[in-house]
């Protein structure tokens, strides 16, 4: 019985002061960011989705809402596909302005493969795992939609092609709202595939 969970990167977001966001609350969608929002949603509008869950962060409910109007489904929100953990949000972390810069800052890049800034790697990919299999549970033989954020989405990229976690930043694939699908027949994962719907905008 084949089984379809579809992680869905939320869309751009409004961030002029160009910090590091992270988990901060108010940070909503741009023009550009709905409207991706919106091509990603109707790039799935045909599909069998049953079920439809966003992190709880501004963003990913915004981008989950398109989702909900043309598919006819409540958002229902799960705390285990927040965006990660992170000690250097709110600040600047590139160009000449970063942060850090700072030489206090340091210790906490002292170990980049757990990563020593903010919430472990391996942490962030057991969550995302539980709140997929529950999702496959929801959809069982269906489809299902998760709306979350990069590197949730990159840890199972990786731990499903057998990498290790630890990358560099440069080398990730999940574009603002591409969509990322795995595939199960029953519990098992058969296949995975990456889409970007809203490229063009």
């Amino acid at each position: 019985m084949a089984t379809i969970v579809h992680l869905v990167r939320h869309g751009e977001v409004h961030n002029p002061d160009r910090i590091l966001y992270g988990r901060l609350p108010g940070y909503h969608l741009s023009e550009r960011g709905r409207n991706m929002a919106h091509a990603t949603a109707a790039d799935l509008a045909d599909h069998d989705v049953v079920y439809l869950v966003a992190s709880p962060l501004q963003r990913a409910q915004e981008t989950a809402r398109p989702f909900s109007e043309k598919l006819g489904l409540e958002v229902h929100t799960d705390e285990r596909i927040i965006e990660a953990g992170n000690d250097l949000q709110g600040l600047h972390i590139k160009g000449v302005r970063s942060a850090l810069w700072n030489p206090k800052r340091w210790p906490m890049l002292k170990n980049p493969t757990i990563p020593s800034w903010g919430e472990p790697y391996q942490e962030i990919a057991d969550r995302m795992w539980e709140a997929i299999g529950a999702a496959r549970e929801k959809a069982r033989g269906h489809e299902a939609v998760l709306v979350t954020h990069q590197l949730p989405i990159v840890m199972i990229q990786r731990d499903v092609q057998g990498l290790p976690l630890a990358h560099n930043p440069a080398v990730r694939q999940c574009e603002l709202a591409s969509v990322t699908s795995l595939v199960f027949d029953g519990g098992q994962l058969t296949d995975i595939f990456y889409t970007e719907p809203a490229q063009e905008i």
